[in-house]
């Protein structure tokens, strides 16, 4: 398994905007492997005394903390998603982003405990 993790900020008022974008996302992402997606609006991101969510992307008064992954069978998969994904014509055409791409932090993790109630 491998994830893809993403903390990124958006404007109230765009949050229709980025749904609709991470739907047009997740329908791609799906077709390219992913095997669960998930996007988080902000209810409670408290400033921590050092450093925060906030101040990693750097969010504005008024924009909303997003916590979002996608999980992948395996890195492999991922890397091959990552690539293709952004030729997709279904990528190309969403147009701009509700959001500040160069203030989002994304990375890939591999991950080391999982709990799953069955």
């Amino acid at each position: 398994m491998y994830v893809n993790g993403y903390i990124l900020s958006v404007t109230e008022e765009k949050k229709d905007a980025y749904l609709a974008v991470t739907k047009i996302f997740a329908e791609v992402a799906k077709d390219f492997g992913a095997v669960e997606i998930f996007e988080n609006w902000e209810l409670e991101v408290p400033d921590g005394e050092h450093t925060d969510y906030r101040r990693a992307v750097k969010a504005l008064p008024n924009e909303k903390i997003v916590f979002s992954w996608v999980v992948w069978p395996d890195r492999k998969t991922g890397a091959i998603a990552h690539k293709g994904m952004w030729t997709d014509p279904r990528m190309k055409d969403m147009g701009e982003m509700p959001f500040d791409g160069k203030r989002m932090i994304m990375g890939g993790f591999e991950p080391i405990l999982a709990y799953h109630k069955s």
